[in-house]
């Protein structure tokens, strides 16, 4: 079902330029017919219906758009994709006992629906679900660490941009292995993000052209892969990768692959903290020396900005205070990232009360 919805997803946006995506699921009032009240009443229907404001889909190429390697004009005119996309997600949700549909306008967007059977179980039948650490920054007192991030599609560099820069990590972004191995040579990362299929050099030659250097070898290379194929490992492995991550992969796993290779740390969300004994939070941040770097002054405006919902002042605001402290304001601004002004104004008041002490 994920996947499905990544899938569709990730058509919804590459084809809407203006407007908006929007993703909603339900129930279905549909019964099974054949089955007596009591069994029926054990199982459902959910409804998922995925609609964007994008080009949408010709009415005499939709009967196609669930073929393998067929694409409509739209998605050829992208350059983008295999053509694979649509006839998987059809696949998997018949799977899931389902079907999917397919409703659009061109030039008005398009809507897939699709629908699963699912069973209803009891709650005692659940196993406690595993709480994950939420990164808001880095520990203080560490190096600058530099990390180059190589895919050939755009969204993908942009993903990790988006999740790493907030913290305090410098970033660079590469489209191919030529020009990171360009970048590599001039900037010598502490790590490169290496997505392994991509045109001009792909991931493995141009792994084994940094890793062939002294500086090189002092880089972790993390693989990026999309095959699930376990013989791809020792590949990866042979080329000179450190380590590697297949997509699509979660928040967690980047930042767990980046500590074993370089040994970053990081601060978690007290809040989200599960291992006492192994505590750290955001009272690394609530040292003697990032509270007294930062003026009142800022704090009371980062409280002004957020208790109002504003957010470009609430930007500018961490900004300033990333100035004084970037430990600090790499906290704020993964708080903002989430708009979670809540945790902000409680963080501000837990600063001050801390400068009164």
């Amino acid at each position: 079902m994920r996947q499905v919805l990544i899938n569709l997803l990730n058509n919804a946006i590459k084809f809407t330029e203006e407007g908006g995506v929007s993703v909603v699921a339900g129930i279905s009032k549909t019964s099974f017919q054949g089955e007596s009240q009591a069994v029926s009443a054990q199982r459902l229907v959910i409804v998922f219906e995925i609609a964007d404001t994008g080009a949408g889909i010709a009415p005499e190429e939709l009967d196609s758009v669930f073929e393998a390697f067929v694409q409509s004009e739209t998605g050829q005119q992208s350059q983008e994709g295999t053509g694979l996309g649509l006839p998987i997600s059809r696949k998997f949700v018949q799977l899931m006992g389902g079907e999917i549909r397919v409703n659009c306008q061109v030039g008005k967007g398009t809507t897939f629906k699709f629908d699963i059977k699912v069973n209803v179980v009891d709650a005692s039948e659940l196993s406690g679900k595993q709480q994950t650490q939420q990164v808001i920054a880095l520990e203080p007192n560490q190096p600058q660490y530099r990390i180059l991030i190589v895919d050939d599609k755009r969204l993908n560099r942009l993903l990790l941009v988006k999740l790493l820069s907030p913290l305090g990590f410098e970033v660079k972004e590469a489209w191919d292995g030529k020009e990171a191995i360009a970048i590599a040579e001039e900037w010598e990362p502490h790590l490169i993000w290496m997505d392994m299929r991509m045109p001009v050099m792909d991931g493995y030659t141009a792994t084994k052209h940094i890793k062939a250097t002294v500086e090189g070898r002092a880089t972790a290379i993390i693989a990026l892969t999309a095959s699930s194929l376990e013989e791809e490992k020792a590949m990866l492995i042979s080329a000179g990768c450190d380590d590697f991550i297949r997509k699509l992969f979660r928040e967690p796993d980047i930042f767990a692959a980046m500590n074993k290779p370089i040994g970053v740390r990081y601060i978690y969300d007290e809040k989200q903290n599960i291992n006492p004994s192994a505590k750290t939070d955001i009272q690394d941040v609530l040292n003697i020396s990032n509270l007294a770097a930062v003026p009142t002054e800022l704090l009371n405006n980062l409280e002004q900005a957020v208790s109002v919902s504003d957010m470009t002042q609430t930007d500018n605001s961490i900004q300033e205070i990333c100035n004084y402290s970037p430990s600090l304001g790499s906290a704020f601004a993964v708080l903002a990232k989430d708009f979670d002004y809540g945790k902000i104004v409680g963080l501000i008041h837990k600063i001050k009360n801390n400068l009164k002490g």
